[in-house]
């Protein structure tokens, strides 16, 4: 949850970044401040220490420092000062970095403020507690530390970054880190490696992943389940190229508003190409190669389409972040009088596929311009007229939305989803926009029943976002225990022993016959350790056969997570199976929170 400065929370977080930095000086008197505000799960504070420091020594001797300073309630006071004499004082502090804040706030015209706290005084706006004293017991704790350059310019010099946590109280505190171990547990990332579903080569490229067979049917499933969930809504597939003319992202506007997030041009032919890192202008001449009537439209065109984005190193993380993508992407030319309905069925297909996975813990944003910011397109009035429909649709869906100003795309107003996933942390599932823009920029027309040209509506939709973050999220969903329709390998079968390898093979060759994904554990394992092995590798299902089973046809069926196991004849069990794939039954994650 966002917090604002009036936050008795947000006042304490900032509160303690103080106290850290005052046990810093303590301990380290020529350590330099850099800046130290509150975040999302407490706070943290840059310093440039003398000489290098470690975190298993240097964190317990600050939080204790910070302890005895909470016990002795010491008081925070504000004071001003001109900004000559508090120049003066951060000079003869030696305090480089404040300084140079100091000489910005004096240019700017702001006031110069500084808090007091016991023998520690920091430049500082606020707000701060009252005391020390309002802090409850055991409720921090100094956390990690972390490179940072000083104002995150890497020209700059590298800081030593302390983060802490802070909450309302030590049982938050004590949630939160249990929470924060589960979310390392289910980290995709290492997750991903486990179960051998991406890879990233140092060869290939920073944000460019490689993925595995295991990844491959997780993408491919996701494709297959959006090729038929399009099809039912009247949606019509199409491919595009990966490189494009420079040209066309001239008229989509790309080139003027989103050149900082493109990979540089490549010249061929005397010209530049770019790397396509949207899909829409690639459809928009699709749209324009014939004359549309009304009779038309909607015309709804989906590609599952790979984009490349260029992403800062810093920035990449997994597959949450990357520079090579393949986006579930449509888009919807509609008149004005489908607009709203139109939406309304994209948020249908949203639904379905949220309910379908189990993603019950969602809302809506609703992204507005910002005209005070250049990356906008400069038109009042679409934007008003385009925001307004998109409040109406939501509000007569009923899914809790909020409203965030600056946010939109650059040529119309966006609905992101954002679902809180297994361990709280909130992510963006998937996005919609309302273009307003592009139909102009691209002479795109339709003739209406009156015969007169009309501009369409252009409805931008990514219900599956990129196969990349859906996954990651998926992964983290379901701790890599998928269910059975989507799972790399839906079926394991155990024999006994050698005697019955041929029964198994048996049983795998009628399973891959109905193109069900089957191994066969033929190893020199242990039973018990091939039984292991299934588990730690989160198989759906496992089925175990001895001579009894050979004799009568029939499988021994354990389920991921669950302690029964039911002995049924093979026939029943291809039965049930087929229907689990073909219905895509889900298998609701297992969240460890419950038991905490």
């Amino acid at each position: 949850m966002k917090l604002n400065e009036n936050d008795h929370l947000y006042r304490a977080r900032h509160s303690l970044s103080h106290l850290l930095a005052s046990a810093v000086k303590e301990l380290y008197p020529q350590a330099q401040l850099g800046i130290g505000p509150p975040v999302d799960t407490g706070f943290y504070y840059d310093f440039v220490f003398p000489e290098p420091v470690a975190a298993d020594t240097l964190l317990p001797a600050l939080e204790s420092k910070m302890k005895d300073l909470v016990k002795r309630k010491i008081k925070f006071e504000r004071f001003e000062l001109p900004g000559d004499e508090a120049l003066k004082k951060l000079q003869a502090a030696n305090e480089p970095y404040k300084v140079e804040l100091c000489r910005e706030y004096i240019a700017a015209g702001e006031a110069i403020s500084f808090y007091r706290s016991g023998d520690f005084t920091d430049m500082c706006e606020g707000p701060h507690i009252e005391t020390t004293g309002e802090i409850p017991k055991n409720s921090f704790a100094l956390d990690t530390l972390a490179g940072a350059y000083w104002r995150g310019d890497e020209k700059n010099v590298m800081m030593t970054r302390i983060y802490g946590l802070a909450f309302d109280t030590a049982e938050e505190l004590e949630l939160f880190k249990k929470r924060r171990a589960l979310a390392m547990e289910r980290d995709h990332r290492k997750l991903g490696k486990q179960m051998q579903i991406f890879h990233i080569a140092e060869e290939v490229g920073k944000g460019l992943p490689l993925w595995l067979p295991n990844g491959t049917v997780l993408r491919d499933e996701l494709e297959k389940l959006a090729q038929e969930a399009e099809f039912r809504y009247g949606y019509k597939r199409v491919a595009t190229p990966h490189i494009t003319r420079g040209l066309l992202y001239e008229i989509s506007g790309h080139l003027e508003h989103y050149k900082e997030s493109m990979y540089p041009p490549m010249m061929l032919d005397d010209e530049a190409y770019y790397m396509k890192p949207m899909n829409c202008p690639h459809h928009h001449m699709i749209y324009r190669e014939i004359v549309r009537s009304y009779r038309d439209l909607p015309l709804r065109l989906a590609e599952y389409g790979s984009v490349y984005r260029y992403e800062k190193s810093g920035e990449l993380a997994g597959l949450l972040r990357v520079r090579g993508m393949t986006m579930n992407d449509a888009h919807l030319y509609v008149t004005a009088d489908q607009v709203r309905e139109e939406t309304r069925k994209v948020m249908e297909l949203h639904k379905y596929y949220y309910d379908l996975f189990g993603l019950e813990n969602y809302w809506l944003r609703l992204s507005v311009h910002d005209l005070a910011k250049d990356k906008f397109v400069d038109n009042i009035a679409s934007w008003e007229q385009t925001v307004g429909i998109l409040r109406e649709v939501l509000k007569e869906l009923g899914i809790p939305y909020s409203e965030v100003a600056g946010e939109a795309a650059f040529y119309g107003p966006k609905v992101d989803f954002q679902v809180t996933n297994v361990v709280g942390r909130e992510e963006t599932a998937s996005t919609n926009q309302l273009d307003f823009t592009s139909a102009e920029r691209f002479d795109l027309t339709y003739i209406d029943h009156e015969g007169h040209q009309q501009r369409p509506y252009i409805i931008h939709r990514a219900p599956l976002g990129t196969h990349e973050r859906f996954i990651s999220f998926l992964i983290e969903h379901y701790g890599g225990a998928f269910p059975t329709w989507l799972a790399p390998v839906q079926v394991v079968i155990v024999p006994v022993a050698p005697a019955l390898f041929d029964f198994a093979y048996k049983l795998r060759d009628q399973l891959l016959a109905l193109m069900i994904r089957v191994e066969v554990d033929d190893s020199g394992d242990s039973f018990n350790k091939k039984i292991r092995n299934a588990a730690t590798s989160k198989a759906p299902n496992v089925l175990i056969v001895g001579q009894r089973e050979a004799q009568e046809d029939k499988v021994t069926h354990r389920r991921y997570g669950v302690t029964e196991q039911t002995t049924l004849p093979f026939a029943e069990f291809l039965s049930w199976i087929q229907d689990e794939i073909r219905l895509r039954r889900n298998s609701k994650p297992v969240n460890p929170l419950d038991k905490m």
